[in-house]
């Protein structure tokens, strides 16, 4: 025995527990160095490499109990993984190479199968008429000219007097770029259209509004806001800045109004989504869509455009999203007993979320 007193007796740490972290740092070193004898591996590779697969195993683990509680499940089976995974742009990018066992299908329908049938068809239809219509209209003017003074001019009368109302604006459709997929009738007659569209030209849809799926500083970082920055340019964010300093911060599932500057719309309302997860979220999902509406009727527009309002940082299920967007949609033109609006255009960016829309809508009609 030395002067010390012996040796004390030290408990072994691993270095899991040293680096505070659940998943094996040991056995995480062993995998980095099968196959890689030709590198040198630090000490602090295989803490780094453990603590990255505890967070995505966290995620999908919280995502994937999200997906069981939504079909009322108390187990997590692999299709919720497989939903998961779908449902989170970040995930579905980095396990799109991934196959899970027993994980089944996602609803999809291909987009040129449908264009086929509706989009494409709408656009070669109205190409063709407007000719005969122009020659038509020539030749009508001809006749009335030889016949008689005054009737040629009562046409463009007409137009002026639109053009001076606000109603030059175009019915037949979003405008190229957006294919039509879907169609719907409303309670009071509204259309209600499901397009399919890039992200970057949501600034050039012809529609009298666009709705913006925002937080309560009203900031323009998540896609949709980011796409009508950059169409809008200098104008439009002087508009969002004055509108900051009188509305924000803006409470959840209200919806305020700018001016949609060097864009093809009038208008942009801007909405608080609300957080998934969060007190009574599908409630304030579904007020958030009446406020929008309601605001656009406030301006008495005839068309908005609604791209998919739960954002990714607002952490909604896409389908729990659709079915409460559209249920909302339906109940406000229920309820109202006249409405200004007339074209209701869903403008969505990927084809998952087409599939679960056009799933949707088919049961809104079988209903």
């Amino acid at each position: 025995m030395s002067a010390r007193g012996g040796k004390k007796k030290t408990t072994k740490l691993s270095r899991s527990s040293r680096a505070g972290v659940i998943f094996p740092v040991g056995r995480m070193m062993r995998y980095l160095r099968t196959g890689t004898h030709k590198y040198r591996i630090g000490m602090g590779a295989p803490v780094y490499m453990a603590a990255v697969i505890e967070y995505l195993a966290a995620e999908i683990l919280e995502l994937a109990g999200n997906a069981a509680r939504d079909n009322k499940k108390g187990r997590i089976t692999p299709r919720h993984i497989k939903l998961a995974v779908a449902n989170d742009e970040e995930l579905n990018q980095l396990l799109r190479g991934v196959t899970i066992s027993n994980g089944g299908v996602l609803p999809r329908i291909h987009p040129e199968l449908l264009s086929k049938k509706r989009g494409s068809r709408v656009k070669v239809d109205s190409q063709a008429i407007t000719p005969e219509k122009t020659e038509k209209q020539s030749k009508s003017n001809k006749r009335s000219a030889k016949k008689g003074r005054g009737k040629p001019g009562r046409k463009p009368r007409k137009t002026t007097e639109n053009d001076k109302d606000g109603s030059n604006t175009v019915d037949d459709g979003p405008g190229e770029g957006f294919t039509i997929l879907s169609a719907k009738s409303l309670f009071l007659g509204q259309k209600l259209s499901l397009t399919e569209s890039e992200l970057s030209k949501i600034g050039n849809i012809k529609v009298e509004g666009i709705i913006n799926p925002t937080n309560a500083d009203i900031d323009l970082k998540d896609g949709v806001g980011n796409a009508l920055e950059k169409a809008g340019g200098k104008d439009f964010l002087d508009a969002v800045k004055e509108l900051r300093k009188s509305h924000s911060p803006l409470e959840v599932a209200s919806a305020v109004v700018s001016q949609a500057s060097g864009m093809a719309a009038r208008f942009i309302i801007h909405c608080n989504v609300p957080q998934w997860g969060s007190e009574r979220c599908e409630d304030q999902l579904e007020k958030t869509v009446k406020n929008c509406l309601s605001a656009a009727e406030e301006k008495k527009l005839k068309s908005v455009a609604f791209p998919s309002l739960p954002a990714g940082r607002n952490g909604f299920p896409k389908q729990t999203a659709a079915q409460l967007i559209l249920k909302a949609i339906s109940n406000h033109f229920v309820s109202a007993t006249t409405s200004s609006l007339k074209n209701i255009y869903f403008v969505l960016f990927d084809s998952e979320s087409i599939g679960i829309y056009l799933q949707e809508m088919a049961k809104m009609d079988s209903k």
